[in-house]
């Protein structure tokens, strides 16, 4: 492939050399959404959680993706390919797997998708609705997912500067209050660093905490999924996913740091409990002025469609992979002849989003209580199921060839990820009714349905096998085996 090539539709290829770190960490660091993560998510973690340890629980959590990463990134070099997860998976532990985690995956990635065009309709009508324009939530929603749409069939790159200025702008706000609260000399309890402190950490609530917070890192893994389109990837995809959990952890735990200080650690409970909705704003407003809170508001909109832009190209990917691999259908597998983007997909994708949220719409489901709600406790559970099968995946791989790796990044830190993940699944699990805000039967149906959906996908796996064992030979195949020869003998370099 030629540097810059836009490949056409017969390729079955996306654009090559189109990305680079920056533009995938725009596309990582937006999915997790800074703003709505700190300011929607923590709130919670606080009030319900171990309090003044929160931004010791994202260390941990940090800390969890970074011993991830250590085999993903290996298995990077040597696997390329827009299903990312799927292709790990089929040839880590074998296809029915990978076709069970790229079913889950899909699961997860839309479920995402949906929950963020609820919130943001909620917020964007908000914010319309002081302005005169009084609309109902969902015509937002569909606002934004038209446009969301028309962003994804360009090529990758717009989406990548859309998204590095939606991040840069909510990062700024957020580092404003936080160097305000640091130079204001804290709260009422001065500075101290004992929300880092074992005892304070490891205190009573540090699995309701780690529940929001693992929530907080979706979409880190999706590095891999830009692979085909990155320059050199077998340098970009493992420096990119380092530094996007680096900057998500190290972020967030600032940020969650500085909040703690405002309000004191022994308050910070306590007040977060009181203050739920207001939590950051209300620092804001005190630290900065009323410029910021409204700033902030502003802010959270354009933060919410950077995730939901991030999540759009991830799913159109997913799809492309699996049209181009003969699990659905093939015109998914076709990329645009100008943009190099997988175009059909991104129109299936967009339809299905618009059509799942019209059944919300239509049965009158609450945006925030059930649409984001439910569909976020969901893509948490189900994103942590598939990280495991990775982990599983990354040991297996490896076990006959180590490719000139240690034991370190092919055994031990993949089994060490393998615990990690199935200790935070059992903490989902068993929080899952405070996740979602509520208890029912549909509730605790979450764990099943996730597991339907990935044994569904190992059967549609052994049918293809049945059916057409050529096609099934050829699943994860494509762009599996292009190993990269230069880091051969050089394999413990990052």
């Amino acid at each position: 492939m030629q540097t810059g090539e836009s490949l056409t539709a017969s390729s079955g290829k996306l654009a090559s050399n189109s990305v680079g770190i920056a533009h995938i960490v725009f596309f990582v660091v937006a999915a997790a959404a800074p703003l709505t993560a700190v300011v929607g998510a923590t709130p919670p973690a606080f009030a319900f959680g171990n309090g003044a340890g929160v931004p010791g629980a994202f260390v941990l959590a940090g800390l969890l993706y970074l011993i991830f990463s250590v085999g993903y990134t290996a298995m990077s070099r040597h696997i390329t390919g827009a299903g990312a997860f799927y292709t790990y998976i089929a040839n880590g532990i074998g296809k029915p797997a990978g076709v069970a985690g790229a079913f889950i995956a899909l699961l997860t990635y839309s479920a995402v998708q949906i929950a963020v065009y609820g919130l943001i309709g909620v917020f964007a009508n908000a914010a319309m609705a002081s302005l005169g324009l009084d609309l109902p939530w969902w015509v937002w929603s569909f606002t934004v997912l038209i446009i969301t749409h028309l962003a994804g069939q360009r090529n990758i790159t717009f989406s990548g500067a859309i998204l590095g200025v939606c991040m840069l702008a909510e990062i700024v706000i957020l580092l404003l209050l936080d160097l305000g609260i640091v130079l204001h000399g804290g709260g009422p309890e001065g500075m101290s660093a004992s929300s880092f402190m074992p005892s304070t950490v490891f205190a009573p609530g540090l699995g309701v905490s780690l529940v929001f917070v693992v929530g907080s890192f979706i979409g880190f893994e999706a590095t891999a999924i830009f692979g085909e389109e990155a320059h050199r990837p077998e340098i970009t995809i493992p420096r990119a996913t380092y530094i996007s959990v680096l900057l998500i952890a190290v972020f967030y735990a600032f940020s969650t740091w500085a909040i703690v200080q405002f309000y004191g650690p022994s308050k910070i409970q306590e007040t977060a409990n009181a203050s739920m909705n207001t939590f950051y704003f209300d620092a804001a407003t005190k630290v900065l002025g009323p410029w910021a809170a409204h700033t902030m508001n502003v802010l959270l909109i354009t933060s919410l469609f950077a995730c939901i832009l991030s999540f759009h190209n991830t799913l159109n990917r997913y799809f492309f992979a699996l049209g181009r691999e003969g699990l659905a259908f093939d015109v998914l597998g076709k990329v645009h002849e100008i943009h190099g983007s997988p175009h059909v997909a991104g129109m299936l994708q967009s339809g299905i989003a618009a059509v799942v949220l019209a059944c919300f719409v239509i049965t009158g489901q609450d945006p925030l209580a059930v649409v984001f709600s439910y569909m976020s406790a969901l893509a948490v559970l189900g994103i942590l199921l598939v990280q495991a099968m990775v982990s599983i995946a990354i040991v297996m791989f490896f076990r006959s060839d180590n490719k000139g790796y240690g034991p370190w990044r092919t055994m031990i830190a993949p089994i060490l990820a393998f615990a990690g993940l199935v200790g935070a699944i059992i903490l989902v699990i068993s929080n899952l009714s405070l996740l979602a805000g509520a208890s029912n039967l549909v509730i605790d149906s979450f764990p099943v349905i996730v597991a339907l959906v990935g044994i569904g996908g190992a059967f549609f796996a052994l049918s293809i096998k049945k059916a057409s064992p050529e096609r099934y030979a050829a699943l994860g195949r494509i762009f599996a085996d292009e190993t990269i020869s230069e880091f051969h003998g050089n394999a413990e370099t990052l």
